[in-house]
């Protein structure tokens, strides 16, 4: 039975032209963002619906922001958005190598090898650089985690940024870092960041504890208090409003005030619970009543209310506390512990610092522009991100291409041990790990090809024990030692992007029957291959 009367309304791209389309649209994406790899890569410029722009030089923020239809690039868009959440960095490297893969696939499939074929090489490939990378790698000393946090940085902004944010970005680091049950756990997310307009960017700056841009209910109450316990409150201390509609008959003036006398007699019922609790600061998501910030005061608690749920729950962490819906069920194992809560007064605004034991930190965000700000939040997180995970795993690698250069090279000798067609790609993994040096020399004004056999060539001709560290450095121009030249890498970067990248390519190359649905979209226009 012919299919055609059912797919009638449906487009449909079968065979060898699906994979080409497929790659097509792959090859597009990755040269969207080409440009931006590495120290002398360039930034982009966004512009959305409404006229608003955004100038970039992170690859998985100019995915993310640009409208994106084909469903293959939206493939890759994931891939470097894992990479993204996973390792921090490398966003660029993963799209660039899974596209370089599905290239040179597209020249294995003209010549006869079979997608399933390539597949399978190219997972082979990925389990020998997994098994490879390992023996590349140097344990990171304390000096050197500020030098990769800043290698992370490497082509944002200006040079004096990326020292400040990449400094402040390992002291925050070592701050949130816990060990528990010999396990290291070094967690971004501990970090909160507060964004003020005004400054410059080297104004940044890192404070220890919780900063909220709050103030306390009642001016009366203490700036500062010491060590005590706090509780958190998912809810507010309030009056409450009817639940139904509903008429009431007042047939004396005394029976509405007694309403009111009563609402107030049980707040305070609450307030006597907190003091009898040992509570000495309290912070709640929504309102405080007005009648009893007096009462709150004298029983000497420190309160806040209107703070996000959010910042809550980072409280909840540092303190060790229970985040509660309301004040009448607390116990005292609900109660978390804090060492200093003050307020202080920045430009103008109030702001409430808790300190805890549980450690945390807030990085306090300064540019002249809104642009500005928002290019300083998205370096500190991948750098705060690249810190972290040092902590957690010590474990460097060279950079400037050296360690893609290196595994290629290993990869075509475990090549010739394969006797299948599977060597052949194995082969166009190694070609595809080299994009990286060839963009990386091409953004700097050098002739990829020449740059890529000259750092061949300089591993090549070190010692074995160290030929795995040169690669390219686009200061001098020429191959060079990069952990000598303090250029490394995570371990983690690497060995994310080089798995994320083939999953994503092997994905694509099983697709072999593409389907539009003409009322729900249309297949986007796509440029040649070459």
């Amino acid at each position: 039975m012919s299919d055609a009367s059912i797919l009638s309304d449906t487009d449909r791209t079968t065979g060898r032209d699906a994979l080409r389309k497929n790659i097509q649209a792959a090859l597009a994406l990755s040269g969207a963002i080409r440009s931006t790899l590495g120290p002398r890569g360039l930034d982009k410029l966004l512009i959305d619906d409404t006229g608003r722009t955004l100038t970039t030089n992170d690859g998985v923020t100019v995915l993310e922001t640009a409208k994106v239809e084909h469903p293959v690039a939206k493939m890759l868009i994931n891939a470097s958005s894992v990479q993204d959440k996973i390792a921090r960095d490398g966003t660029t490297t993963t799209v660039l190598i899974s596209a370089e893969m599905l290239n040179n696939a597209w020249h294995l499939v003209t010549q006869g090898v079979h997608p399933s074929m390539i597949a399978r090489g190219y997972r082979m490939a990925e389990e020998f650089c997994r098994t490879e990378l390992p023996t590349f790698t140097i344990d990171a000393a304390k000096e050197d985690l500020l030098v990769a946090t800043k290698t992370a940085l490497a082509g944002k902004s200006h040079e004096a940024m990326r020292a400040h944010l990449a400094r402040i970005s390992v002291e925050a680091a070592e701050i949130i870092i816990d060990t528990r049950s010999g396990v290291t756990i070094a967690d971004p997310t501990r970090v909160k960041v507060l964004s003020q307009s005004g400054g410059v960017v080297t104004d940044s700056q890192l404070v220890t504890g919780l900063v909220l841009a709050k103030k306390r209910i009642l001016e009366a109450m203490p700036k500062k208090i010491g060590a005590g316990k706090v509780l958190l409150i998912n809810g507010g201390i309030e009056r409450r409003s009817m639940a139904s509609e509903m008429k009431l008959k007042v047939t004396s003036p005394g029976i509405l005030q007694s309403f009111r006398d009563k609402e107030i007699e049980m707040l305070m019922q609450q307030v006597k619970h907190l003091q009898s609790l040992g509570v000495t600061l309290l912070a709640c998501k929504e309102g405080i009543d007005d009648d009893i910030r007096s009462a709150l005061n004298e029983a000497g608690i420190q309160a806040f209310r209107r703070v996000a749920r959010e910042d809550l729950d980072l409280l909840a962490r540092g303190c060790g506390a229970t985040l509660l819906y309301d004040v009448k069920g607390a116990t005292a194992s609900d109660l978390g512990v804090f060492i200093e809560s003050r307020n202080e007064m920045w430009n103008g605004v109030a702001h409430w610092i808790v300190d805890t034991e549980e450690g945390g930190a807030t990085f306090i965000a300064r540019g002249s522009t809104t642009d500005v700000l928002g290019e300083v939040e998205r370096c500190f997180a991948d750098a705060l991100g690249v810190a972290c995970q040092l902590l957690e795993e010590p474990l460097l690698l060279a950079g400037g291409g050296a360690t893609q250069v290196a595994l290629a090279r290993k990869l075509r000798r475990y090549a010739e041990t394969i006797p299948g067609r599977e060597q052949l790609a194995v082969e166009a993994f190694a070609d595809a790990l080299e994009i990286i040096p060839r963009v990386l020399a091409e953004n700097a004004g050098l002739d990829p090809i020449n740059t890529l056999l000259e750092v061949v060539a300089s591993q090549s001709n070190a010692n074995d024990d160290v030929s795995h560290h040169f690669g390219l450095d686009v200061n001098t121009r020429s191959p060079a030692n990069m952990i000598e030249n303090g250029v490394l890498e995570p371990l983690r970067i690497t060995r994310q992007a080089i798995s994320g990248a083939t999953e994503a390519a092997v994905s694509i190359l099983r697709i072999d029957d593409v389907l539009w649905a003409k009322a729900d979209a249309t297949a986007p226009d796509l440029p040649d291959m070459d």
